[in-house]
């Protein structure tokens, strides 16, 4: 086939996701290519509530970009993660923050707005149990034809990949946390 054969597609769905790292930088990166090419483009976190390295960049680079970039924070921590879960927070409080966040990502969706659609951690909400299938397919679905979206994340159901363009599964190969190393700050957030 040759290359004046291809077309393009207005908009497209892309998932990161899979155990290995990568998948909120790889967000991170298309945000910055998407702003580079004068977009609009929001970024809703759905897991993470401290305050993360990509956190500290977006209201850095906000007053830059100014209206071109929305950021919403409305996590609650780590849920069902053992040691590692969010302390005092309760299931129906995680529950709760997940909807009210998949609120504003539709929201976001469907305005008109917004280039891309960025949803960091989505997957996991979906995959806690946080939020249904049904939301996520609502979310892809009931965009505006000419917004793209981001869903990242581990565990990403593979009975909706009908549902998106592109896919990429982020497989470790190595990681020192299974050596009992804890995540190193600027790198692993």
């Amino acid at each position: 086939m040759a290359f004046e054969d291809y077309k393009t597609k207005e908009s497209v769905v892309i998932v990161y996701t899979g155990e290995g790292k990568g998948k909120t930088s790889a967000s991170v990166g298309l945000m910055a290519r998407a702003l580079g090419n004068n977009w609009n483009v929001a970024f809703i976190q759905f897991i993470k509530h401290w305050q993360v390295s990509e956190h500290n960049f977006i209201k850095q680079i906000q007053p830059l970009f100014q209206d071109k970039l929305f950021f919403y924070k409305g996590g609650k921590g780590f849920y069902n993660a053992g040691s590692l879960s969010a302390k005092d927070v309760t299931p129906e409080e995680h529950k709760i923050a997940a909807e009210m966040t998949i609120e504003v990502a539709i929201e976001c969706a469907t305005n008109g707005k917004y280039d891309l659609v960025i949803c960091d951690e989505i997957n996991n909400a979906v995959n806690d149990g946080l939020l249904s299938s049904e939301l996520l397919v609502k979310l892809i679905v009931s965009r505006n034809k000419k917004t793209s979206l981001c869903l990242s994340g581990r565990n990403f159901k593979s009975d909706l990949l009908q549902y998106v363009d592109i896919a990429t599964d982020m497989h470790k190969i190595k990681h020192h946390f299974d050596d009992k190393y804890l995540a190193n700050k600027g790198i692993d957030f």
